[in-house]
């Protein structure tokens, strides 16, 4: 090896260096802290107590509810998400118009979840347009519909982006070429079009899916906790009921459920490029 390939080879490892050390304080240390602390009871003693209280039935339930409704978010964000972004590629202030989605994303979640509190309240803007319809109000905060109404508004944009990625670079001349054979539009868009943006809605979807399988926080603001999932249950063992041994358990099985989507995701999309 020369001087230089060395040379070279040494500001790589110098500027991998503050990745690295990224990657183990604020991902491999929090985890194997979690995996520590799954295996204490209370008192902090040791005991596997915590696993076999997993598959309790009340917290399979709160799994099926929170897969059942990440796969209700990432399904509503996908069908707003594609349309807008096919639009976005044909639209002449495409850039302009994207910004201004991403923009939202900028602020804080917080605030915007107290903002849906005001919007969805019972004097809220959207309550007022029902009853100057003549419908009246309707309770809509504290429901399933404000849960994920609130959920897709946060998270469509990381289903726009990738999408619109992979449009942009779809070659025009496949559909053109599929229009000149005689192909509809639709059958244009569903064997030419979306086949091959289906890595941008892979990747839209798993960037959905899995933080939406640990949502917390709306469900505490905008649901009043009516919607239990396991972000909820894990909130609730570190914060009000202190045991940190069961919180840390459900944790685990969240990080090895969203390590296994990342994987047969990316598996999949390493096969559809080979």
């Amino acid at each position: 090896m020369s001087t230089d390939t060395r040379s070279q080879a040494g500001n790589r490892n110098l500027y991998l260096a503050p990745y690295l050390l990224w990657i183990v304080l604020f991902v491999i240390i929090p985890i194997v802290l979690i995996g520590y602390y799954s295996f204490q009871n209370v008192d902090g003693g040791f005991t596997l107590a915590n696993y076999k209280k997993a598959f309790n039935p009340v917290y399979l339930m709160m799994a099926l509810n929170s897969f059942f409704y990440a796969f209700l978010i990432t399904l509503f964000s996908l069908l707003v998400a594609y349309p807008t972004a096919y639009l976005l590629t044909r639209s002449k202030h495409k850039q302009l118009l994207l910004l201004l989605i991403i923009l939202p994303t900028w602020i804080n979640l917080l605030l915007k979840a107290y903002a849906f509190l005001g919007i969805f309240g019972s004097a809220g803007p959207v309550n007022t347009f029902l009853e100057w319809l003549g419908i009246g109000t309707r309770q809509i905060l504290f429901t399933d519909f404000s849960f994920i109404f609130v959920a897709v508004y946060i998270f469509i944009p990381f289903m726009i982006l990738p999408i619109f990625n992979s449009l942009e670079e779809l070659n025009p001349t496949l559909t053109d070429a599929a229009r000149d054979l005689g192909a509809s539009a639709w059958t244009t868009f569903r064997r030419v079009v979306f086949p091959l943006t289906l890595s941008g809605v892979k990747s839209g979807c798993q960037a959905v899916f899995i933080p939406a399988l640990s949502l917390f926080m709306i469900t505490r603001l905008i649901t009043g906790n009516r919607v239990i999932t396991l972000g909820t249950a894990i909130e609730q063992h570190f914060l009000v009921t202190q045991d940190w041994g069961m919180g840390s358990t459900i944790a685990v099985f969240l990080v090895i459920v969203m390590v296994a989507i990342m994987f047969l995701s990316g598996d999949r999309n390493r096969r559809s490029r080979t």
